[in-house]
């Protein structure tokens, strides 16, 4: 959800090195922050961003507009003219590719005002880590043309981004009717082939019940972001939201944030159905018996909450013949899911050799059975 309000200043996440003047960046390996240039280091020590714990916000509050100015921040985003995605660079950076689908973008001086996140998950691990786990993935492909496996092991280091989502919670109370079947089995004589013969016959008896159901949902994920597939990312779960870390500036030191682009209102439309599809089973379970029907579910949603966090991607998009091609890898536990390239040669070569190989079958069995 933005907002017209132009008094808040920008969010710069740089954080210079105390002993040579460079830029910190947050390091995977020991969870803190080094300089890539006199091999500094420094810890992240408490600070007023966080906190122990992570804060909800009331959902009916924002969708008013009416968030404290605490809770909204402004950054400079460049919006790529290809793919849409709005991300965040650095004030002094005039020009960049795009890192969602590799279209170089000249950045303007337009800023984005939006919710702050209050969480996220730190990366944890590294762009070498991240690297090796793409080219095994790759290299499991054995479809995947040579040349994209050979430029994605030698070409440019991927881009580290902070993806937006939002997580909901909400107790509901759901009431429902319906009936439920119980299955019962028939005796019958039937005649097959000239012949009786007696089968079961499975038959359903129904009955009409009602009733209720509860659930709290705690953080249902949602992404709010249009920069890539959605297949891709939601293949990339679980994500290990128990560890999840109050917002820090820190921890961006070195890395890219997109700005969200599914709206809050939009957000919880995705995030109802999903707390609806979650309430049907939980109806059809305590309908209980062998088969249920639902008539109708009428649903009171109360204490709704939620947040804006971030969640580490370690994103590759290649040029290839013209073509682009799109990987991402779970910045926590290295899952990859991508765009899979496919090699005419190599499917040529498979059909080729599986023709061969049906022929050298149909030659050996006509010599066995003395036919040659």
């Amino acid at each position: 959800m933005t907002t017209d309000v132009d008094t808040a200043p920008l969010a710069e996440h740089r954080f210079p090195c105390d002993n040579c003047g460079g830029d910190f960046r947050f390091d995977p390996g020991s969870g803190g922050l080094t300089c890539d240039h006199c091999g500094n280091t420094a810890t992240l020590d408490a600070g007023p961003w966080g906190g122990t714990a992570i804060k909800e916000l009331d959902l009916s509050t924002a969708l008013r507009a009416d968030l404290p100015e605490a809770e909204i921040e402004e950054t400079r985003v460049s919006k790529c003219p290809n793919c849409a995605a709005e991300v965040e660079f650095d004030p002094d950076v005039h020009s960049a590719e795009c890192p969602f689908c590799a279209t170089p973008v000249v950045l303007d001086t337009g800023t984005h005002r939006h919710i702050k996140p209050k969480g996220l998950l730190p990366f944890a691990m590294d762009e070498r880590a991240a690297r090796e786990a793409m080219t095994d993935w790759l290299g499991r492909l054995w479809f995947a043309p040579n040349g994209l496996q050979g430029y994605a092991r030698k070409g440019r280091k991927m881009q580290g981004i902070y993806v937006p989502y939002w997580t909901f919670d909400a107790q509901t109370d759901s009431n429902y009717r319906g009936e439920r079947g119980t299955v019962y089995y028939v005796e019958r004589t039937v005649t097959r082939n000239g012949k009786q013969e007696r089968v079961r016959e499975a038959k359903v008896r129904w009955r009409a019940v009602s009733g209720r159901v509860a659930r709290f949902f705690d953080d249902v994920l949602v992404l709010a972001s249009k920069s890539l597939p959605k297949r891709y990312t939601d293949a990339l779960e679980p994500w290990d939201l128990a560890e999840m870390e109050p917002y820090r500036p820190e921890f961006l030191a070195g890395f890219r944030a997109e700005g969200y682009q599914v709206e809050l209102d939009e957000g919880f439309k995705e995030a109802r159905q999903i707390m609806d599809a979650r309430i049907r089973r939980d109806v059809k379970f305590d309908i209980g018996g062998d088969r249920q029907r639902i008539h109708g579910i009428d649903t009171r949603v109360s204490d709704t909450t939620f947040k804006h966090v971030l969640l580490p991607v370690w994103l590759a998009a290649y040029k290839y013949r013209g073509e682009t091609y799109r990987f991402v890898v779970n910045g926590r536990t290295g899952r990859v899911q991508g765009e899979r390239p496919w090699s005419a040669w190599k499917i040529a070569i498979a059909v080729l050799l599986g023709l061969l190989l049906a022929g050298a079958i149909g030659y050996g069995i006509a010599l066995s059975e003395g036919q040659i």
